[in-house]
Parts: structure tokens; C-alpha cells; sequence
């Protein structure tokens, strides 16, 4: 199938890594140029050369924290001067730290706001401009199926989460017909952050080795984690002609796990 992306701008946040990467590598494959942000040099680096390896399209990866309003500004507005216009945008950020809601700060409850909600605020109102003038724009939110089903010692995730599902909502209705909007709602992939968050329960005793951990996130009817790339296709798709009539929709990729 053509996704139609062939010479396409993309910018995909706080994409260097995981999910956010997997999305972008999607797009760069069907001929997007795609820009990518992150905070480790590091990542930017292997960002950089993962999307020219499986693209034609041009490919920018800069430093940006997603946090700072005037850092996303400062990105959204070098993308459209590198491409010469933004088509797409897909919001991703980082988890926040988790923890059960006893042992959660103030601070944290805070910063969890700034990264997950107010970062796809600041990106999609500095993108708008762009996405209108475009003759395909569309935004795409990654979340979490936490914001339908809570999980365990994720405070931060399972409650602030569910805001961007709020803000796709009204950003579907407010900037169509000119701009579609809609989000996923990953499962368990075997990404860094469930690497992270397995090995912490190594840690606790909670498992006797990563193998058990990971094991134990495969709770889906598929009978096992996704990967990454799995659920970029479905990114990719969703910022698509292809996707043509979908928007204010909350994608569930997550094996089936998902019993609500």
C-alpha cells in the first residue's frame, strides 16, 4: 500500500529513541522528510544516521527539550525552514517517573504536566500555522493504554496522560477539516522506557531476572510485547492519506490487551 508520504515534512518529538523513533523511521520510510528532537547528543547522533539509512528523504535531528516553549518554537520553525513547509506532526515524550501515588511529589506531579501535556500544546500551536496551509495535515499523539486502563506504580502516566486524549479530542473538532487529529495508545513494546521500568522491578525482587519481567508484560491474547516498529506503521498510517476520514480517534496498539 502507498501511504502517500513520498516528499512529505514530518517533525516527530522527543524522537530519538523508542516509540517516537520508530514513528519517524516509519515515515522516513515512505519517503518523508522527517526532523527528530532529543535531549542526548548521543541519540541525536544514532537518530540521524538510523533515518538516512532507511530513507530518500532529507532528515534533520537537533537538541530541543520538549519542556522549554521557546526551544519547541525554535524547532518547529528550523523544520519548516529545512523542508520548506511541516505536513505532519507526531507528539512523543519520554514517561514520567513512577511510582505510586503516596511517594509522588508535588514537583513531579508538575514536571509530568510540562513534559506530556503541555509539550504537545506547545508543539501543535507553533505547527498549526504550517499543518493548515498543508494540503494533508495531520497531528498524531503518542500516549499510553494507560489512559484507558491504569497500571500498577504509574501515578503520573495514568492520570496526566489522559489530558492529551482531551486535547486530541478538541483539536479534531477545533482544527478541522484542514488538520486531522488522532492518537495511539501503545501497549507494552520492547523499548527502552519498559526496558527501564523491568529492570527497576528487577531490581525491587519484584522478578528474578529481565527475561521474567519483560514475560510479564505480554498480558495481550498476541502473547507477547510489540515492537517498536509495530507501531510506527500505525503512526505512519495515521498520518496518511490512507487514514483520509479518521480523525479524533484513540488507537489502541497493544496486542488486544486492552479490556475496556
Amino acid at each position: 500500500m502507498d501511504l502517500e508520504l513520498d516528499g512529505n515534512a514530518a517533525l516527530c518529538t522527543a524522537a530519538t529513541s523508542g516509540l517516537g523513533l520508530a514513528s519517524a523511521e516509519a515515515l522516513a520510510a515512505e519517503g518523508a522528510d522527517v526532523a527528530v528532537c532529543g535531549r542526548t547528543p548521543d541519540h541525536v547522533d544514532e537518530a540521524r544516521g538510523r533515518l538516512e539509512s532507511v530513507g530518500d528523504g532529507d532528515v534533520l535531528a537537533v537538541e530541543a527539550d520538549i519542556t522549554d516553549p521557546d526551544q519547541i518554537a525554535a524547532l518547529v520553525e528550523e523544520t519548516v525552514d529545512t523542508f520548506g513547509g511541516l505536513d505532519h506532526v507526531v507528539t512523543s515524550a519520554g514517561g514520567p517517573a513512577p511510582g505510586p501515588f503516596m511517594e509522588t511529589t508535588e514537583r513531579e506531579w508538575y514536571s509530568a504536566y510540562d513534559l506530556l501535556v503541555m509539550s504537545a500544546v506547545w508543539t501543535t500551536r507553533a505547527a498549526y500555522p504550517y499543518l493548515s496551509d498543508s494540503e494533508a495535515g495531520t497531528i498524531v499523539n503518542i500516549t499510553s493504554r494507560s489512559v484507558r486502563e491504569v497500571i500498577d506504580d504509574l501515578v503520573l502516566s495514568n492520570a496526566v496522560r489522559r489530558a492529551v486524549i482531551g486535547l486530541m479530542k478538541t483539536q479534531a473538532r477545533e482544527l478541522a477539516p484542514e488538520v486531522r487529529v488522532n492518537a495511539v495508545l501503545p501497549g507494552a513494546h520492547e523499548t527502552p522506557r519498559i526496558e527501564e521500568l523491568v529492570e527497576a522491578a528487577v531490581e525491587r525482587g519484584e522478578y528474578e531476572s529481565y527475561e521474567e519481567g519483560i514475560e510479564s508484560w505480554s498480558d495481550a491474547p498476541l502473547e507477547r510485547v510489540g515492537q517498536a516498529e509495530e507501531l510506527g506503521d500505525v503512526v505512519a498510517f495515521l498520518s496518511s492519506a490512507r487514514s483520509s476520514y479518521v480523525t479524533g480517534t484513540a488507537l489502541p496498539v497493544d496486542g488486544g490487551a486492552m479490556r475496556s
